[in-house]
């Protein structure tokens, strides 16, 4: 779906926002997705919404709460745009795309597992993950390298890379001394758990295993390429922003590269990372790898590395997200809750 067909969907969806002022400066980024800029960020940070009917039908005013806070000026939703019960069709799909370009700021988005991983569940509608991530993939990131949002703002994005052009929705930009990626993990084990349950077919079986496969691989070149680029500019911080959350249980086998790249990278780089991630609904602060992790393997600690959870199922609250080169602390964040 084109930009101007969302736009239009998004008037019809959301028009009493088009009385909100355009009073906020807009967000600016180079066409390959960077900024010189130290100047501090904000981020409105929101995951694992809107779940249920109730949510969907609250979701304008979530939106509108973040375009009237103030200093924000991107956004950033860390995956699952539907709960793990409804159904994954193409009008859900284009209903919250349109939610999310009305968004005042660039809107960032990373995909989760509930609107294609899990979408082979009956009261999903039964469908085909592989050709609902198609779907996906065709609605938000039918432009590649450009965000969601009334703002405009450009980024880098995989779909460059020949090695990796399916995976459009791995972006990556750079501002306040940070460079900002997502990566494209998510829950169900990454993938990894079996469609259609023990009616999976040996052809099923190959299929979702060839995926995970091949999006492990774009992940891990991806986080690579967001460290080579701090790296090489010097910056002070990288954000990487993720759907799964890859602790729940002490981990799992479909994330153990991931986490194992991310702990290395992480390691030699000299300032901080921040690793948001959504997923498990409840709001957490942790350094999973300060003292390395037996379940991931991981024996050295990897000190500079910050977790942080979005709350999520909700469409009450959202996270303020601070990026200041400026301050001692690079991060700082808030829970918000809407009025």
């Amino acid at each position: 779906m084109t930009r101007p067909r969302l736009a239009a969907l998004a008037a019809a969806v959301l028009l009493p926002l088009t009385t909100l002022p355009l009073t906020t400066a807009p967000a600016t980024a180079v066409p390959d997705g960077t900024s010189p800029s130290r100047a501090p960020l904000t981020l409105a940070v929101l995951g694992d919404t809107p779940y249920g009917a109730e949510q969907v039908e609250d979701f304008p005013n979530l939106v509108r709460a973040v375009n009237r806070a103030a200093g924000v000026r991107q956004v950033l939703h860390l995956g699952d745009i539907k709960n793990g019960g409804s159904v994954c069709d193409d009008a859900y799909f284009q209903r919250i795309a349109g939610d999310f370009e009305r968004f005042l700021d660039p809107v960032l988005y990373t995909p989760g597992d509930n609107e294609w991983t899990d979408c082979h569940r009956a009261s999903n509608g039964g469908y085909d993950p592989l050709e609902r991530l198609d779907a996906l993939r065709s609605v938000f990131f039918a432009e590649p390298g450009s965000a969601l949002g009334v703002r405009p703002m450009r980024v880098a994005t995989q779909a460059g890379d020949p090695a990796h052009e399916t995976f459009v929705e791995n972006v990556r930009w750079t501002a306040a001394d940070t460079v900002f990626a997502t990566v494209h993990a998510v829950g169900s084990h990454n993938g990894l758990a079996p469609w259609f349950g023990d009616a999976e077919t040996p052809g099923q079986r190959e299929r979702r295993e060839a995926e995970v496969r091949a999006r492990t691989a774009a992940a891990l070149a991806w986080i690579d390429a967001a460290f080579d680029t701090a790296r090489s500019a010097g910056a002070r911080g990288v954000v990487l922003a993720m759907q799964a959350d890859t602790f729940i249980g002490g981990g799992g086998t479909g994330f153990t590269a991931i986490v194992r790249r991310i702990a290395d990278r992480s390691r030699a780089f000299p300032g901080e990372v921040l690793l948001l991630q959504g997923d498990s609904h409840r709001f957490a602060v942790d350094r999973p790898l300060r003292e390395g992790h037996a379940g991931y393997g991981i024996t050295e600690p990897v000190p500079n590395l910050t977790r942080l959870v979005v709350e999520g199922e909700t469409t009450a609250e959202w996270l303020r997200l601070t990026v200041d080169p400026t301050a001692r602390d690079l991060f700082r964040w808030e829970r918000v809750t809407r009025n």
